[in-house]
C-alpha cells in the first residue's frame, strides 16, 4: 500500500502524509474506514512508530483522519460545512505557481487546459460511483 522512499529527501512522515491524501482523494480509502495503528503501520514499513505518529497528528490537524481513544484511526468524511479558507488560498497559490512555471518550461496551453479537463472528467466519474 505504502512505497517510502529512504533516499528521497523528503522526511519519512511526510511521504506518509502525501500517500494516505492520494488514496483518500482517489477514493481508495473511504470515509469512516479504520486505517493500520500506528504500532501496525511501523512495523509494516519497519520505521519508528514515532514518525508514524507524527504523520497521524499531521493528517488529523488536516481534517483527513480522526481519531476514536480505544478504537483507533478513521478516515474523515470530506468536510461540507466548514471550509478552510487559508488552505485553499494555499493551494490555489501552489496551482499558479506550478501554471507559471509549465508557462515558462513552453509547455503548450493546449495541453495544461486538457489536464485541467481529464481532472474534471475524473472527478464527475467519482460523483457518479
Amino acid at each position: 500500500m505504502f512505497q517510502i522512499d529512504l533516499k528521497c529527501r523528503k522526511p519519512i512522515y511526510e511521504q506518509v502524509i502525501e500517500q494516505y491524501k492520494e488514496l483518500i482523494m482517489a477514493g481508495v480509502l473511504k470515509p469512516e474506514e479504520k486505517i493500520p495503528s500506528v504500532r501496525d503501520l511501523a512495523k509494516q514499513l519497519t520505521i519508528n512508530p514515532n514518525t508514524i505518529q507524527k504523520a497521524y497528528r499531521e493528517l488529523e490537524s488536516q481534517g483527513y483522519i480522526y481519531t476514536v481513544s480505544g478504537l483507533g484511526s478513521f478516515i474523515s468524511a470530506p468536510s461540507q460545512g466548514a471550509i478552510d479558507r487559508q488552505k485553499i488560498e494555499e493551494l490555489k497559490e501552489t496551482v499558479r505557481r506550478c501554471l507559471k512555471e509549465l508557462l515558462y518550461l513552453n509547455c503548450p496551453r493546449k495541453e495544461i487546459m486538457d489536464i485541467v479537463r481529464e481532472l474534471q472528467l475524473s472527478e464527475k466519474e467519482g460523483d457518479q460511483k
